[in-house]
């Protein structure tokens, strides 16, 4: 399937169709979070994969205001994974980080992911730790 993906980095979107993708992606209800808000307040940049008008795809990427960024929320349509697109935002995400001063790319991710960011997307294992607050 020849796929016309349109990658966008800080695509519009709204928080509705963003709290959509989300929830399905990592199975939570779907709330009323104002992600533009978000965005526009942390975010170094962001990413949208659209099909047609259809929001598809989306990566988050924070920085530290120095050499780091983070990836976050990576997610696509669930009837469109395996087709290249969370690749191609990660290497938009990785491109808009690098054009912002940024020489790493850190991304957290479980072990069912591994195949993905490290052989898809090429990051490397690292040492790491997680504290989890609530």
């Amino acid at each position: 399937m020849d796929l016309a993906i349109a990658l966008r980095v800080r695509g519009e979107l709204t928080d509705a169709e963003l709290e959509a993708l989300h929830a399905a992606a990592f199975g939570h209800p779907v709330t009323r979070t104002p992600w533009r808000q978000r965005l526009a307040d942390r975010s170094l940049a962001w990413v949208t994969a659209r099909l047609d008008e259809r929001l598809v795809g989306f990566v988050n990427v924070i920085g530290d205001g120095g050499v780091h960024a983070v990836l976050l929320d990576t997610c696509v349509a669930d009837d469109l994974r395996g087709h290249g697109i969370g690749r191609g935002l990660v290497a938009a995400a990785a491109d808009a980080a690098r054009d912002a001063g940024c020489t790493w790319l850190h991304a957290d991710y479980e072990p069912h992911l591994v195949d993905f960011y490290e052989h898809a997307c090429g990051l490397r294992p690292t040492a790491a730790g997680l504290l989890r607050l609530t």
